[in-house]
Order: structure tokens, then C-alpha cells, then sequence
């Protein structure tokens, strides 16, 4: 969901119960001025052995915004993303990101997944699918 959406985020998820106490209680500490970023999100998920998709629907469910996507995709004020199209790719992670894919689209998870496979910042696998013109979705939090 985008910024104008703003107020509405806990209507992605309809059916969803009650969260966890020390969940929304640690989205709430972390958030600051209505927002949290990707990387607070990703704290809470390790400390509480949460996913990062659980964590995110606490933070819909709480109507914080996320920002600061640590594939530099969102949240960066004005400019909206960080990441610019790799100047050039290596052939093996070309075709670590097209084998990854999943309907034309490259997955938050993987991007992360490959990230860590080739030993570069997570922000390089974004700038590589910007360069292929890939879009990465889906967010692990939801954003997206």
C-alpha cells in the first residue's frame, strides 16, 4: 500500500486476530513519528523468532507506515527509492536473479537470499533488477 493509504492498512487483512502483546508492543517502541523502518521490522522478527510477514501485518494492524526499504524500493523522502540501476552485472548473478523469479517477478526473500549468496548488499540485488527491469514483489512485510 502507498502513503495514501495512509489510516487504511490494517484493511489488508480483514480476518486477522489479536497480536501477539510483546509484538505490538515492540512495533510500537520501534516506530517513531507513525513509522518503522524495514530494518527495525527485521530486528523484530530475529529477537521474537517471528517472520517478517508477521511482523508486518502487526504493523498494518497498528496503521504505521514502513519506510526505508533495505532494497532501497521505498521510504527515502522525496526521491521515494535509493537504488539506481547497477552500472553492470556479473553474467552469474543475471542469471541468479532470472532463475529466482516467480511470475517475472523477483521476491523480497530472494533478493535477500541472493544478497547473501554472492556476498554484496542487499541494495546491490535491487540495483541489478533495476537494471534487468525486474520488479521485486513481493515485500516481506506486505508493503508491497
Amino acid at each position: 500500500m502507498s502513503h495514501h493509504d495512509a489510516g487504511r492498512y490494517k484493511s489488508k487483512h480483514p480476518s486477522a486476530g489479536e497480536v501477539r502483546k510483546d509484538l505490538a508492543e515492540a512495533v510500537a517502541k520501534a516506530a517513531s513519528d507513525g513509522t518503522i523502518s524495514c530494518a527495525r521490522a527485521e530486528k523484530i522478527a530475529a529477537g521474537l523468532r517471528l517472520s517478517m510477514g508477521e511482523v508486518g501485518v502487526a504493523v498494518d494492524l497498528a496503521e504505521i507506515r514502513i519506510d526505508k526499504c533495505q532494497l532501497g524500493l521505498f521510504g527515502y523522502g522525496a526521491e521515494k527509492l535509493a537504488v539506481k540501476p547497477a552500472e553492470s552485472i556479473t553474467p552469474e548473478m543475471e542469471q541468479a536473479v532470472l532463475g529466482s523469479l516467480e511470475n517475472g517477478r523477483l521476491p523480497c526473500l530472494a533478493a535477500w537470499e541472493l544478497a547473501v549468496r554472492f556476498g554484496v548488499k542487499r541494495m546491490d540485488v535491487s540495483a541489478a533488477c533495476e537494471a534487468l527491469r525486474i520488479k521485486v514483489k513481493p515485500c516481506q512485510l506486505g508493503a508491497f
